[in-house]
């Protein structure tokens, strides 16, 4: 089932579902599906940024990702089953992957990152097949050859870590050249497989707290949070006083 929450459509899956959507893709056709975990941030940013929100119509499947959306969809009658995070679906999809013999490609992130990321994963998966790896610090010049190098490693999955909305905004614009069957943007996720970063703790992720948790281990982020209130403000006007 598909929502619209602040004009923006979101699937209402839980994880498992949404692993099994995407495992239908795979399985389906040869066509490139492109994932968009939607956080708070992105969809308050969207609000005033037509590119943004049409890059959410043409995803092939949304996640609800964090507390905030879940909250926002009850606050709208349109409640979804729960949070499907970027880092969480990742993670969810790696073991079927190695399973499965799918071919994964990491993108994104610091120099080294990425390498650090995939060996990680394949001293917890050792029959996960890495298809490849890249930086995210490539120029403008070089992005066809980072495109030509993804296509050329034939993956299945293919994990971009540019940032939000860079990395959307970089999927849509190569997806249809890079052939990868599906592809999903997962921000920081890069980091905290590498153990660059380490996550907040589970009892705080239980609590819907992860975004307290992450400020104080990442206080630069307070300008980010600040989108926030703004965003729950949004919402309240939108679904409750129905300004």
């Amino acid at each position: 089932m598909r929502i619209k929450l602040l004009g923006a459509p979101v699937d209402a899956l839980n994880m498992k579902e949404t692993v099994n959507q995407i495992e239908g893709f795979l399985q389906r056709d040869g066509k490139s599906h492109f994932i968009i975990t939607l956080n708070p941030e992105y969809l308050y940013r969207a609000q005033y940024n037509e590119e943004l929100m049409k890059l959410v119509h043409e995803a092939d499947l949304v996640t609800p990702d964090g507390t905030g959306i879940v909250w926002a969809a009850k606050m709208a009658g349109m409640p979804v089953p729960e949070r499907v995070t970027g880092i969480d679906l990742m993670l969810s999809l790696i073991p079927k992957a190695a399973k499965a013999g799918w071919r994964v490609f990491l993108l994104g992130a610091a120099p080294g990152v990425a390498e650090e990321a995939a060996a990680n994963l394949k001293k917890q998966y050792p029959s996960l097949i890495i298809a490849g790896t890249h930086d995210g610090y490539f120029k403008p010049h070089e992005e066809d050859s980072v495109v030509k190098e993804i296509a050329a490693a034939k993956p299945q999955l293919l994990f971009v870590a540019l940032g939000m909305p860079r990395q959307e905004q970089w999927i849509h614009k190569h997806k249809n050249k890079m052939g990868v069957p599906v592809v999903m943007g997962v921000g920081g996720s890069f980091d905290v497989i590498a153990g660059k970063v380490e996550r907040v703790a589970p009892w705080l992720q239980k609590m819907n707290l992860e975004w307290l948790g992450r400020l104080m281990k990442e206080p630069q982020r307070w300008k980010r949070q600040l989108v926030l209130p703004k965003f729950a403000w949004l919402v309240i006007m939108k679904y409750k006083l129905k300004i």
